[in-house]
């Protein structure tokens, strides 16, 4: 069974902007330059989404390492990465939060668009 974030860490986690991902280099190992990025909390999950889609090349590495580390809510978590994609219902309910949480950034329309919602990745504790 996949490992589940604490409902105090989903908390803080939805109120933080501090994100920064660093999916492991190609030798699974080395973690890669941390990379700023938005987070969001729905369903009980943090998610993120690539500004530039899956050419991105944090999301590139994400999955194809498929784990990393993250710091958020000012802490250092290990964690695995899973892309999400095909899921209309899920896909709404991230850019609701996305809407919710930066309403008022000149950034967001992007992110409610087709390459960044295909770049969309779940983040699951790594423990």
């Amino acid at each position: 069974m996949a490992e589940k974030w604490t409902v105090a860490q989903l908390k803080e986690f939805s109120e933080a902007d501090d994100m920064k991902v660093s999916p492991f280099y190609s030798d699974g190992k080395t973690y890669g330059t941390p990379t700023w990025i938005w987070s969001v909390v729905t369903n009980d999950n943090l998610y993120v989404r690539a500004y530039n889609g899956q050419n991105s090349s944090w999301y590139q590495a994400a999955m194809q390492q498929g784990a990393g580390k993250i710091h958020l809510a000012g802490q250092n978590y290990e964690v695995k990465f899973e892309g999400v994609s095909n899921t209309p219902e899920l896909d709404r309910a991230i850019s609701a939060a996305y809407q919710t949480k930066y309403a008022n950034s000149p950034y967001l329309p992007p992110m409610l668009k087709e390459g960044p919602v295909g770049a969309t990745v779940k983040i699951i504790p790594n423990n």
